[in-house]
């Protein structure tokens, strides 16, 4: 039986205008072998569970395979603030679309194929460091619940790739429901190849906002629901403590879902301001500045998309965006707090909270964790967390007597028991702390995968105790903290 006989696929990309996109071919590495693979991911796409030889030749792209159209996206963007129109696919290729079981189409990409005519001074290569931290933080993600792009494998060779130093060459396979960007909407406005943005445009609805197409102005609905589901997903980093490092408009997606994994970085110490990227000299992109970047890129897209969608549309749109983000963190938060009663008060407990965690530097998981275990660990557990114990107490004792308000449906108190039950699921005991993905790196060019396999399974399941694990969810060491992560793969 061929491993191929589940699975479908298409190219809906590639049937568009050649204005669009540029036909690669993949450039094959030396020795190429696999590093990992996604198997219960691949089932769900009717791919083998185990990976194999024929899967590896397919996906790095050493032998021909029909199904596979490749070719690199033509894009723009904002990069840190500046327009670049030089933008595109320069190291990564799209293959095809391939049908999940639940008959949704993704996009399978291959990141580190190679030269494309838009790789500018560029090799068209990824090394194995950046491609584990990719593979790592995507798997992560979701296994928080956060929207992201996923990894469905990722393989390492012999060639090698020069950055700081000689690394070798790895490639990822990524997976996104699309890898359609705001930087596509702005190319084809700033180059007035309008009737290819219109094009765009009714594509994206077609396939990814069909309720869009029978709205009374179906292009300012599309961008209504691009602000919102960006203002969802910048509502999940805010609560789980994540920063992206490089949130230029061609690292946005159009379906709010975590893209390009860079420098990226998880909250150790509570630091509102904290920048994980080396590069960002002036913390465009810290933790607490993502909201505000959101809009602005927002902000970019809708002055890109005013030749389809009337001014006032959207303002109106981008008005929402800080009522949706306020009300979707709150929400999260609550989950956190296990809170689900709403009271006036509230933002006056969620505001001394976060004021406590940053004046006592407060590992930020730790924090919730700890939290969530109330109704097993004494409160000094929670209180030992901080340097000043004495407003610890005081906070604590108004966050207990606020969890005494808590009823069901049925007016009855929620016991901590219940309510820690619940927290467990929202705040998480694991998370990719930079220095874990370091040494998994460390290991993994010495030739050694068994820490990145190791982590890669513990972060499926983030919120559950594994006490097999317990050493992955310590503190990190100070030389894990706050680590300076560049762009450079």
């Amino acid at each position: 039986m061929s491993i191929w006989q589940r699975v479908s696929f298409t190219h809906r990309f590639s049937q568009l205008p050649s204005a669009f996109y540029t036909l690669v071919e993949p450039q094959p590495l030396d020795n190429t072998r696999w590093v990992a693979w996604n198997g219960e991911f691949a089932q769900q796409f009717g791919l083998p569970a185990e990976q194999s030889d024929e899967l590896l030749a397919v996906f790095s792209g050493q032998s021909e395979f029909e199904p596979f159209r490749p070719l690199a996206m033509k894009y723009a963007g904002h990069q840190f603030g500046v327009y670049n129109p030089d933008l595109g696919d320069g190291r990564g290729l799209l293959l095809a679309e391939i049908e999940h079981q639940d008959g949704t189409w993704f996009d399978i990409h291959l990141k580190g194929a190679g030269l494309t005519p838009y790789s500018r001074m560029g090799d068209g290569r990824a090394v194995l460091r950046s491609t584990i931290r990719e593979y790592l933080c995507s798997e992560a993600m979701a296994g928080l619940g956060i929207p992201t792009t996923r990894a469905l494998g990722m393989m390492v060779s012999d060639t090698p790739v020069y950055r700081e130093k000689t690394e070798f060459g790895a490639m990822l396979i990524r997976m996104a429901e699309t890898h359609v960007r705001f930087g596509h909407f702005e190319h084809f406005f700033y180059t007035n190849q309008l009737a290819e943005q219109k094009l765009l445009a009714d594509k994206v609805i077609e396939w990814h906002f069909t309720d869009c197409a029978s709205a009374e102005k179906p292009y300012a609905a599309m961008f209504g629901e691009i602000v919102q589901k960006t203002a969802d997903m910048i509502a999940y980093w805010q609560a789980y403590g994540f920063a992206h490092g490089v949130m230029n408009t061609d690292n946005m997606s159009i379906l709010g879902q975590t893209f390009d994994y860079g420098p990226f970085g998880f909250l150790d110490d509570y630091e509102p301001g904290y920048i994980c990227n080396h590069s960002d000299y002036q913390g465009r992109y810290a933790f607490d500045q993502q909201p505000r970047i959101a809009l602005w890129n927002l902000s970019a897209l809708a002055h890109a998309l005013s030749p389809l969608v009337e001014r006032e549309d959207l303002e109106a749109s981008l008005s929402q965006f800080e009522v949706r983000l306020s009300q979707q963190f709150s929400r999260l938060m609550r989950e956190k707090l296990g809170l689900k009663n709403q009271i006036a008060e509230d933002g006056r407990l969620f505001e001394a909270m976060f004021e406590l965690l940053h004046q006592n530097k407060t590992d930020y998981t730790r924090f919730f964790r700890t939290l969530s275990n109330l109704d097993t660990d004494s409160s000094q557990a929670v209180i030992d967390l901080f340097l000043d114990r004495e407003a610890a107490r005081a906070w604590l004792d108004l966050y207990l007597a606020r969890c005494e308000l808590e009823v069901d449906e049925l007016g009855e108190l929620i016991s901590a028991e219940q309510r820690c039950e619940q927290m467990r699921q929202a705040n998480p005991k694991y998370i990719l702390r930079n220095y874990l993905a370091q040494l998994a790196i460390d290991k993994a060019e010495e030739g050694d995968f068994s820490e990145l396999h190791r982590l890669a399974e513990l972060l499926k399941r983030p919120f559950d105790e594994q006490p097999e694990f317990d050493d992955y969810a310590k503190l990190p060491p100070e030389w894990g903290k706050k680590m300076e992560i560049s762009c450079s793969s």
